[in-house]
């Protein structure tokens, strides 16, 4: 059973306003990625503070666990607030987010008995987190959310400071390019000008 948590948490302090909610081809950007992952998800939870602002979606909305806690905190709140023990994680501001990713990576988790499922790619995007992309992975509920609140306890914050005591199944560039050709999966839309062209992509290549 997989639940799906989309965290809508970001500053959006370069887009000039809230991202989550600017239209994307005529509608919210959160509502976009909500509609790709809907199909995988047994539920379905957006993180934020501002529940009003997204109480249109009309699916369960959850606050920050502890504030000001960056995203290892953000991380520690989509987790425990999920009912079921897969757990995948998204951006609000990946327009690509990718189904066909968190299903491979469920047999991946079950298979290999692993803890969590995460692309580990190499661009410069992803290398204040080790080459991870953090928000668009799966995780196991029984066993990342004792490590997430174990590094919170000790002050830590990088968001995969725990991932020593957990069994981590990195998806290799190769292995994504056979999950999402496209590679288009871990895009975040951070500017007007980055939105515009997401837009373009989305019409043009039948990303839709």
């Amino acid at each position: 059973m997989l639940t799906i948590v989309i965290q809508a948490g970001g500053q959006s302090s370069r887009m000039g306003e809230d991202k989550a909610l600017k239209p994307f081809l005529g509608k919210p950007l959160i509502q976009r990625v909500m509609e790709r992952l809907n199909p995988i998800a047994d539920e379905m939870i957006i993180t934020t503070n501002q529940p009003d602002s997204y109480s249109f979606l009309q699916t369960r909305l959850v606050p920050d666990l502890i504030t000001g806690r960056g995203a290892l905190g953000g991380l520690l709140t989509a987790i425990s607030s999920a009912s079921h023990p897969f757990v995948g994680v998204v951006a609000c501001d990946m327009p690509f987010a990718n189904p066909i990713f968190f299903e491979t990576a469920h047999r991946l988790m079950v298979e290999e008995e692993a803890d969590v499922v995460i692309p580990r790619i190499k661009s410069e995007e992803t290398q204040k987190s080790g080459g991870y992309e953090p928000l668009h992975a799966l995780y196991r509920k029984e066993t990342c959310l004792p490590a997430i609140e174990d590094a919170i306890q000790k002050d830590l914050w990088k968001v995969i400071a725990w991932f020593g005591k957990v069994k981590v199944r990195d998806v290799s560039d190769d292995e994504m390019k056979i999950i999402d050709p496209s590679g288009l999966y871990s895009w975040n839309v951070n500017t007007p000008d980055e939105f515009v062209k997401a837009e373009e992509i989305a019409k043009s290549d039948g990303h839709l």
